[in-house]
């Protein structure tokens, strides 16, 4: 025999889950997830320890970083997969509400990120390495 619940628990069961999801997009809200969009290639040592402090600095500013670049390299060659590291870059990036930029040139890989993010009107804000904001171009 299939039992089942009272009407008065079900409606309290939807309120409980709605207001679940309420406090989820509230917590997402609160801590929104940022890409973090600085060089690599041409120093890759220099560049992890700067974009370690970038992903720092995004921490101290109540955000998430997601730096592709120092995870991708881990398990990926970035001559045999850059074409497929870039691509998997701009599908973590749908998931960012911004785009920070850091450094003192915007290299060629940066670029197309940053073109990605404003085709998926995400805003982009631009850094130096003092983590200070500039206006950029």
């Amino acid at each position: 025999m299939k039992s089942e619940m009272p009407v008065e628990e079900s409606a309290v069961l939807i309120d409980i889950m709605a207001a679940m999801r309420t406090i989820e997009r509230e917590m997402n809200a609160a801590f929104p997830i940022i890409y973090i969009c600085s060089a690599y290639r041409n120093n890759p040592r220099v560049n992890i320890m700067r974009a370690r402090e970038y992903c720092r600095f995004a921490v101290r500013r109540g955000c998430i970083p997601l730096a592709p670049h120092l995870l991708f390299p881990q398990f990926m060659a970035e001559v045999q997969d850059r074409e497929l590291a870039i691509r998997m870059n701009f599908v973590l990036l749908r998931q960012c509400k911004e785009l920070w930029a850091f450094g003192t040139e915007i290299t060629e890989g940066m670029q197309m990120e940053i073109a990605k993010a404003r085709s998926l009107c995400i805003p982009v804000h631009y850094y130096n390495t003092k983590c200070e904001e500039v206006v950029w171009g």
